[in-house]
């Protein structure tokens, strides 16, 4: 029996092995061939007949979730940094929202091919909605103020961010991504604004806010205060 289930397991491993490189090999066909890559385009990539690369998946969407969860690794990776960002309101948002448009415009061609496969909760736009979500319950719980907004605003300015983006990739016109960033960071912080105001919370945007740990530890927590 331990043999058997000693086989089982290299099995497992080298299915796994081979589910990776193969999924490797679709983001370069994606990055090569654009967003309406093939599957034939992605078995040449990746060395195999198409037959041999759906002994793998369980069918296109099946490699269409496994795009999605690896590119959602790469953007969480690329974006480790900013999940404990420092310094003013503004300074934290604009950084968020110059690194991801930086990723967006490096990856244009996943963007669009992840935006068309219509992947489900483990993409790049959930992931970031989550980290943002955490972030802003921590900001809300650190300020004594309800938390259950988080969700909602973490997701829908994800969204709006990823809507904008979109069109300006499509449609750049006479916009530099500097200047994007700071009507995308403007827009955000009005809108953060408006929630923590409802609270009874005033900050200035352009004054350094410590972590949500941070504000906690000083005592600030259930104050509700007017940070100038």
């Amino acid at each position: 029996m331990t043999k058997v289930d000693g086989r089982a397991a290299r099995w497992a491993g080298q299915q796994q092995r081979r589910r990776a490189e193969f999924v490797d090999a679709a983001l370069a066909a994606i990055a090569e061939h654009g967003p309406d890559v093939s599957t034939e385009q992605i078995a040449e990539r990746a060395g195999v007949a198409r037959t041999r690369l759906y002994k793998h998946f369980d069918g296109a969407a099946d490699l269409q979730r496994a795009i999605a969860e690896r590119a959602a690794e790469l953007v969480t990776a690329e974006l480790e940094p900013l999940w404990h960002p420092s310094g003013s309101p503004n300074e934290m948002i604009s950084t968020v929202i110059s690194t991801h448009l930086r990723w967006l415009t490096e990856h244009a061609h996943l963007h669009r091919y992840l935006t068309r496969a219509a992947p489900g909760p483990t993409d790049v736009r959930g992931t970031i909605a989550r980290h943002l979500s955490h972030l802003f319950t921590g900001y809300l719980t650190a300020f004594g103020l309800d938390p259950a907004p988080a969700d909602t605003i973490a997701f829908g300015l994800v969204g709006y961010v990823e809507s904008a983006t979109t069109r300006w990739l499509d449609h750049p016109g006479t916009l530099t991504r500097t200047q994007l960033t700071d009507q995308l960071t403007g827009t955000i912080w009005a809108m953060l604004d408006h929630t923590l105001r409802a609270g009874g919370v005033r900050l200035d945007p352009d004054r350094p806010l410590p972590l949500p740990e941070g504000l906690q530890n000083s005592g600030t927590q259930g104050r509700c205060p007017e940070l100038r």
